[in-house]
């Protein structure tokens, strides 16, 4: 029995293991895929400190992971399937069939990007479909593509194809967008970037590859098609909170958590998208898992056995 188990490998869940095992926590990392999280899509980070340059999303995505693993952290391939209290007795059940036990977990998964739901976003995903310009921008080089959304995401993934496309259309439902000011005003500067406010996709069109999409104005109801190449999806998250038990999570499916990182089960932690109330920031993830991992050691230490 692992006296913590942390679930996730991204920012909140590395944060989470580093001062875990720095308390001299018997822990385990479980991470369904690699380590990493949303921070390796993406491109540049300028607002974390430490780095007086941007830094790229892999690299300190790498750099969490190799400080964790110097430490002593354990990180296993392994997708969660479910989390249960038994008297003071995590159980943990994967995918493989296994079960693992712990006296304290910390839910750190994060969050998965929304799909908007219409004809041919399916069917053209990997065919000018994409959900992450860092991955897929160098291949629309010299072409005319579209970013949906109006958050951060956004506004840095349009900023990042004006390097590689020749036009960038970003679609806006709202006539507001609701990123950082910085980042508006970067968009509205760049003389590649062509705003499509107060609007929707309603299809995507193509045959082999994405040849147009359908849009819809919300204020005067009026239709249009718009010749892209690619169509770039970002418009938030979904929390990846499936596995964990309903009475700590809210409406949204997001885990409760009070500003210690407890939800109201105890022994039971959740830092980073995952929670209500996150600002989705890599900082702010890393600072929630730096939080519930010391209420995990006050827990465990506290408590009577």
């Amino acid at each position: 029995m692992k006296e913590l188990i942390i679930i996730g490998a991204g920012p909140a869940g590395m944060a989470a293991s580093i001062y875990a095992m720095r308390a001299g926590l018997d822990t385990l990392v479980l991470e369904k895929i690699s380590p990493g999280g949303q921070v390796m899509l993406t491109y540049e980070i300028e607002n974390y400190p430490g780095f007086v340059e941007p830094v790229e999303g892999w690299q300190l995505a790498s750099n969490m992971e190799q400080q964790a693993r110097r430490l002593g952290v354990t990180i296993e391939s392994k997708d969660v399937e479910q989390v249960r209290k038994v008297q003071d007795v995590f159980e943990i059940k994967t995918t493989d069939g296994s079960v693992l036990t712990a006296r304290s977990v910390i839910a750190a998964t994060g969050a998965s990007l929304k799909r908007l739901g219409v004809p041919g976003e399916s069917e053209f995903t990997g065919r000018g479909v994409s959900y992450c310009a860092t991955c897929d921008a160098a291949f629309f080089k010299d072409m005319v593509t579209a970013v949906v959304g109006g958050g951060n995401t956004a506004l840095e993934e349009a900023l990042y194809l004006t390097r590689f496309a020749s036009k960038v259309y970003l679609i806006h439902r709202r006539d507001e967008f609701r990123g950082q000011k910085i980042l508006q005003d970067r968009v509205r500067s760049n003389p590649k970037i062509e705003l499509v406010l107060d609007t929707v996709v309603t299809q995507v069109i193509g045959d082999e590859k994405v040849k147009a999409i359908s849009l819809l104005n919300k204020k005067t109801n009026k239709t249009s098609e718009l010749t892209v190449n690619g169509l770039f999806i970002f418009i938030g998250f979904s929390p990846n909170t499936a596995y964990l038990p309903k009475e700590v999570l809210n409406e949204a499916a997001q885990v409760k958590v009070d500003m210690h990182m407890r939800t109201p089960i105890g022994g039971l932690f959740a830092a980073g998208d995952l929670r209500e109330g996150s600002y989705r920031q890599v900082l702010m993830a890393a600072a929630d898992g730096a939080t519930a991992s010391i209420s995990a050691y006050e827990y465990i230490t506290n408590k009577e056995w």
